[in-house]
């Protein structure tokens, strides 16, 4: 974890600056102000914010438990504070969240989409399944032709796990 950060549950009141981190990102598809609030409330033992010295959120990941998969833990969104980034906050959220996920879900596995265009999405989940140990598979989730605004490339679905489980401290 960089110095000075520390990962935390995501508040309803932390909604706001989520959103505005989503829409600085200019790589994420943004969602409404509303929606943000929504995962907070909803999903926030799924999900997680890095927080600063004066506990502002410079950092988020949003996820869920997929109901048809209940092991797989779905992560939707990942981004970093323009000021935050370049110092593995991105990977030490997707850590932390998955390992304490797993703890309290049971989750054996990640999928999340990837448009082939994101270079740096690609190699934060890459490196994820390497750290961990645990195989990749992608295919195409959703074809560009299915999205209504056009000129969407496709999302390609990255199925990482099993993620071996972590070694009990001591042993």
């Amino acid at each position: 974890m960089p110095e000075g950060l520390k990962l935390d549950v995501p508040r309803v009141e932390d909604g706001a600056a989520i959103w505005r981190i989503a829409r600085d990102s200019r790589t994420l598809d943004l969602n409404s102000s509303y929606s943000y609030l929504l995962w907070c409330r909803d999903f926030a033992a799924t999900s997680v914010v890095a927080r600063d010295g004066d506990g502002e959120p410079v950092g988020f990941v949003t996820g869920y438990v997929r109901p048809q998969r209940p092991r797989t833990l779905v992560v939707w969104q990942v981004a970093v504070d323009h000021g935050q980034r370049g110092r593995g906050l991105a990977a030490a959220m997707l850590d932390g969240l998955t390992a304490r996920v797993a703890e309290e879900f049971g989750i054996d596995g990640i999928e999340t989409t990837i448009t082939p265009d994101n270079t740096a999405s690609n190699r934060l989940f890459t490196s994820y399944a390497r750290r961990h140990g645990a195989p990749v598979r992608r295919e195409v989730l959703f074809d560009g032709v299915l999205f209504p605004e056009g000129g969407h490339e496709p999302e390609v679905l990255y199925r990482i796990g099993p993620i071996p489980a972590p070694v009990p401290a001591g042993r």
